[in-house]
């Protein structure tokens, strides 16, 4: 399946600017009363997902070591309607640090790991692959969308599409800005029906055609969004469905702000759309509503 009901999240202890990562996340910004205002913002959110009827697996982060960005779990791992469970190379050191024993265990209890594929190794060679940020999969399909970065090998990605049994669209990509985009979770989402891309940050127009045509024929109806809706974090939701069977899209409330009227109303006849605000966990660590849920298949 596309969607799932429950979600992996990590509650925030010493929140912040992540040096080892800011110089290369166009999306970051310092501020103050950062781990106060995120843990506020979590908690909100927390409440939002499970009213609304999803299950919510929750650990709380260690003071030591300092991983100001667990609050994205997303990045670190995921899981599959097979029993498997991916582990992945991470490019900043204090992100390796987010892979803990203790959370692995957490997953291995609300989740039926029939099999581990471990990438870390890819460490080793200077090479990393940050999750379902760094590639966002089309589930049904079988097809994995690249943006390739510093933080996003096409070596790895390749790597686990040959583990997992997807094809890999690989593409380069850049923000309003000219910076390169990090995290293709950043610029775009896969759902059950809609397609949230952001074609206008795709440098090759054939690289366009390509992530357009390989979504044409998975039956996606495709949500252009624009370079200012992109930096609003529109590309970075998710969607769940709940308990009941409905139709959840999660984005924050500055992407909520983004949408346009007709995106509004189409979106609204499919979705209950749930968007928390979220603005300093956004503008610190340059992550939004889709990097905090780490989905949990199969369990």
């Amino acid at each position: 399946m596309q969607t799932t009901s429950k979600v992996f999240m990590v509650k925030p202890v010493r929140f912040g600017v992540n040096a080892q990562t800011a110089q290369d996340g166009f999306l970051q910004k310092p501020g103050a009363d950062v781990q106060k205002n995120a843990l506020r913002e979590f908690m909100s959110f927390l409440s939002l997902l499970k009213a609304n009827g999803i299950t919510v697996v929750v650990v709380e982060d260690t003071f030591l070591p300092h991983t100001p960005d667990s609050v994205f779990p997303d990045n670190w791992f995921s899981t599959h309607s097979d029993g498997t469970l991916v582990i992945y190379p991470m490019a900043a050191q204090n992100r390796r640090m987010e892979r803990k024993s203790e959370f692995i265990d957490v997953i291995r209890q609300n989740f039926g790991v029939r099999r581990v594929v471990d990438l870390t190794h890819w460490e080793e060679e200077g090479l990393f692959l940050e999750g379902t940020g760094s590639m966002v999969l089309d589930r049904d399909a079988r097809v994995a969308y690249v943006c390739r970065s510093p933080r996003t090998s096409e070596a790895v990605s390749a790597d686990f599409c040959k583990q997992m049994g997807y094809t890999q669209v690989v593409f380069d990509a850049v923000g309003a800005d000219g910076s390169p985009v990090q995290h293709t979770d950043m610029m775009m989402s896969v759902g059950s029906e809609y397609a949230f891309v952001c074609l206008e940050a795709i440098c090759s127009p054939g690289d366009r055609e390509a992530v357009v045509s390989s979504l044409t024929r998975a039956g996606k109806t495709i949500v252009e969004i624009a370079l200012s809706q992109m930096s609003d974090f529109l590309g970075n939701v998710l969607e769940l469905h709940n308990s009941a069977g409905r139709k959840l899209l999660v984005m924050s409330g500055a992407a909520r702000k983004s949408l346009t009227p007709v995106q509004v109303r189409s979106l609204g006849a499919s979705y209950r759309i749930l968007s928390p605000e979220l603005d300093t966990i956004e503008k610190i660590g340059g992550g939004s509503a889709g990097c905090m849920m780490a989905e949990i298949f199969g369990a």
